[in-house]
């Protein structure tokens, strides 16, 4: 709805524009404190035409008209601004159109298939916190373009021929597999103990070697063991990211693109190019004129390929399957996916949008897989619903074990998705689980509460009031008698969900949902808090009050479910 209102405030202000005189391909329209939305178009057109900004947003003022019905009510001069005002009709329209599109409302119309990448964490051990948030950013975005019109599919590309995996074939025929631990943290124990063996018997490294060249040159009995070794690891890493809410649409292996000839094809015509050079028997791509000082390496001495020669296979191969490409990539690839990049577009080739995102800590320190010192996030998941438990025994004393393990459940994965999703990318961050299940500060448990609550509300409301609303293009109540200041902020609140939902899917930054979803349950909760909604008198006001209690628990579902968060009848 947001939009809509915004596309009748550019309508108005571009043919007042127009009839002043002037032209401007920009109207410099943003959300404001004291308005609906702003226009400072005077200070964008000041050095163009020699006024000030004031003289020429009264002139444009002066020419401002709006139409009876209008989803603006009227435009105001501050100063060089000119601010503009949400209707009544706007107002009105909301409410009924969240009510009739329930979980489709915010949708967005756009087009075109987007393959996303995320995760695709070396299968030689458990997820950790540093995957996880690229896990709940990939899947978090995910579920925003898809509800911003895209064809999205998820994608989780599977390295299984770097040496990682060799060391994990080399390690299952020398150590034992511990049948009894979770499958990814079984293959992390001997992934971890083949590491110390090789670090102390040097001369172990050569059958790794042998190992990796076997594979990459199709050996029958050597695949079957990194199927198996990777299939095992896998089935571990899926169920961590099925407790997470978080599920891949395709699982794609890198070394198809070396089986089909795909990355000798590829490398052919990288060395075609005449930026190739030879550095003690390895073949570099030079890049310093695409503004990268480090050449890319796309085949060593020994005439294997590398994780980057099979990348650019990949993406070329994904760039026909799709309209656009997102990477989910840590700060430790910004200089390989630069490099990534700039091959393709040298080859004339679509390229990859990459969402670089900093690293997630916790007070025990960093964390790696090789030095087998890393919490896992199985791990932190078990110690967030502990702390969760805690919470929820206190708060609710008197509901069965049965029931606070349900919500602890819930609230825990809640907690870490919300906590991680809040904080931009680019920025780093430290992940305490005390804080994030604390249901007085204003994380995922605040607002799957005001989820709760609304649900609760309705429930004792459910005769009179969803009996009467069996016909929904006629709803049986007055929108106009929300008048209250919390009543009118709740519902433009509301109405801004699309706008969100819009802004989050071309910058890639879920974390704008994350802050409007907050902020939506402290409007619900100002609003319950200062409105009467079942005591409500006369009746009238108590039907649209409640409507509004119905529209604010549809949109927080929505904003929940687009967060890979549970929205909680009762807690």
């Amino acid at each position: 709805m947001f939009l809509k209102f915004k596309d009748e405030v550019s309508l108005i202000l571009s043919s007042a524009v127009e009839k002043a005189g002037f032209e401007t391909d920009d109207l410099a329209l943003t959300e404001s404190p004291h308005a609906d939305l702003a226009s400072s178009v005077g200070f964008k057109m000041a050095p163009k035409y020699k006024k000030s900004p004031k003289e020429i947003s009264e002139k444009i003022y002066k020419n401002i008209a709006i139409q009876t019905d209008s989803y603006v009510a009227r435009a105001e001069m501050a100063g060089p601004y000119i601010n503009f005002f949400m209707s009544r009709t706007f107002l009105n329209e909301t409410v009924l159109r969240i009510l009739l599109d329930r979980e489709n409302f915010g949708k967005l119309d756009n087009k075109g298939k987007i393959i996303l990448e995320h995760t695709s964490a070396n299968p030689d051990g458990p997820l950790h916190i540093g995957h996880i948030r690229n896990s709940v950013i990939g899947d978090t975005l995910a579920r925003i373009l898809k509800h911003a019109g895209y064809d999205v599919e998820t994608q989780y590309y599977i390295n299984d021929m770097g040496r990682q995996i060799a060391v994990v074939v080399w390690g299952l025929e020398n150590f034992q597999f511990d049948s009894t631990k979770k499958k990814d943290h079984a293959i992390a124990e001997v992934y971890i103990n083949a590491n110390k063996s090789l670090v102390d018997e040097k001369e172990h490294s050569p059958q790794v070697d042998a190992i990796m060249k076997k594979y990459e040159a199709g050996d029958p009995e050597i695949e079957g063991k990194f199927k198996n070794a990777i299939d095992t690891c896998m089935e571990g890493i899926k169920e961590s990211l099925s407790r997470m809410n978080i599920h891949h649409d395709k699982f794609i292996w890198e070394s198809q693109f070396v089986r089909t000839g795909e990355v000798t094809r590829i490398m052919d015509r990288v060395k075609a190019l005449d930026r190739c050079e030879l550095k003690d028997g390895a073949i570099m791509v030079d890049l310093k004129d695409m503004g990268i000082q480090k050449s890319l390496v796309i085949q060593r001495s020994d005439g294997t390929s590398l994780y980057t020669t099979r990348d650019l296979s990949y993406h070329n191969w994904k760039a026909s399957q799709c309209d656009r490409m997102i990477d989910i990539l840590g700060a430790d690839h910004k200089l390989i996916s630069s490099q990534l990049k700039a091959v393709l577009r040298i080859l004339g080739h679509k390229e990859p949008q990459i969402v670089i995102f900093e690293f997630v800590s916790l007070p025990e320190g960093s964390m790696s897989t090789r030095r087998g010192v890393f919490i896992s996030a199985d791990e932190l998941i078990d110690e967030v619903e502990k702390a969760a438990f805690e919470v929820v025994d206190k708060k609710l004393p008197d509901k069965d074990a049965e029931f606070k393990k349900k919500v602890s459940a819930f609230v825990s994965i809640g907690a870490v998705r919300y906590d991680i999703i809040r904080i931009s990318p680019e920025k780093a961050t430290v992940f305490d689980w005390k804080e994030a299940v604390d249901f007085e500060k204003q994380g995922a448990p605040f607002i799957q509460y005001a989820h709760a609550r609304a649900c609760s509300i309705m429930k004792n409301a459910m005769d009179s009031y969803y009996g009467a609303f069996s016909d929904r293009n006629s709803p049986p109540f007055d929108p106009n008698v929300l008048l209250e200041a919390q009543e009118i902020a709740l519902i433009k609140k509301l109405s801004v969900f699309e706008r969100i939902i819009d802004d989050a899917s071309r910058e890639l930054k879920p974390n704008l949902l994350a802050i409007y979803a907050r902020e939506l349950a402290d409007s619900f909760n100002q609003f319950y808090r200062f409105v009467p909604v079942l005591s409500a008198e006369p009746p009238e006001f108590r039907a649209a009050r409640l409507a509004l209690v119905d529209c604010s628990r549809i949109v927080l579902a929505n904003a929940l479910d687009k967060l890979g968060i549970i929205a909680p009848e009762s807690m």
